[in-house]
């Protein structure tokens, strides 16, 4: 899956002051990131509130996507949840054409244990038709997969990938050490990204490359390079946003960032809201920095 590696974007859902989907603003914001560096699009994961977009929406928001990339870059599709009998059934009657892979969350609010977990992804590798990266966030899913779990998970062929975001390194470098070759392992935390990929990971799934996709996305590129010092140096011109996009609530933060760019509006939906006043005004001031 070397469409994989590098800087992937998870792209958010702009909507107008209404609260509809606002096109415009997402065909623009494509095609920044196709400009600007990024390697790989995922549509419709966390970021782009697909908890909170209807099925119709969901379909009208894929066609926009893949309409403003006109196949310049991979495109990963998000299909997760807390029902596994639901994902398999999304797996089986998705269209899924035009994308390379599956994002899917580990189950979120049941918390199973992790043999729960791992049976949960053996079930949707007996119904995908596209390879699958897991997605260890347990900061939003309440528990943690872990590099036990993980490296089980990696030994089945239709998982290819795991996007980690437990912000636990020591956790990521167990898996690094132990991974099959081929198993890539995604950061999930945009101001970890360097620290992973000096350990051995593949590149990042990220928010704040929306507002810095050359900045960000070069810093990625310098990693995979080797050239460690100009990665450093562009890492720490992108954490402190990194950081605070995430300070009040995301996509919250991110869209402020690109409000002030003038790239979209601000508006989230319940029960997600915008950011305070203070952070507000400190992401307007970030957002002017580079």
């Amino acid at each position: 899956m070397k469409e994989l590696i590098g800087t992937g974007v998870a792209l958010i859902t702009p909507f107008k002051d209404d609260y509809s989907i606002d096109f415009d603003a997402l065909t623009s914001i494509v095609e920044q990131q196709i400009t600007g560096g990024s390697n790989y699009l995922v549509v419709l994961g966390t970021t782009g509130e697909s908890a909170v977009l209807s099925s119709d929406e969901k379909t009208a928001v894929i066609d926009c996507i893949k309409t403003a990339n006109a196949g310049r870059l991979p495109l990963v599709l998000g299909i997760g949840g807390n029902n596994t009998a639901e994902v398999c059934h999304l797996l089986k009657t998705t269209d899924v054409s035009g994308f390379c892979a599956i994002l899917s969350v580990s189950p979120y609010y049941n918390k199973p244990n992790q043999e729960g977990i791992y049976q949960h992804y053996k079930s949707l590798c007996e119904v995908t038709p596209l390879p699958i990266i897991i997605y260890n966030v347990p900061g939003r899913t309440g528990m943690n997969m872990t590099a036990e779990t993980q490296l089980r998970l990696a030994e089945l062929p239709q998982i290819v990938a795991t996007k980690e975001a437990s912000g636990n390194m020591e956790q990521v470098m167990q898996i690094i050490a132990k991974k099959p070759t081929d198993f890539l392992v995604i950061s999930g935390d945009d101001s970890l990204t360097l620290p992973m990929m000096a350990c051995g990971a593949s590149g990042v799934i990220s928010v704040i490359n929306h507002a810095f996709p050359v900045q960000f996305s070069g810093m990625v590129k310098a990693c995979l390079e080797g050239q460690w010092s100009e990665a450093k140096s562009l890492h720490y011109q992108t954490m402190e946003s990194a950081i605070a996009i995430f300070a009040d609530g995301s996509p919250s933060g991110i869209k402020t960032m690109l409000n002030e760019k003038g790239l979209c509006g601000t508006a989230v939906r319940q029960p997600l809201w915008p950011v305070n006043a203070t952070i507000e005004a400190n992401l307007r001031r970030l957002a002017n920095s580079l």
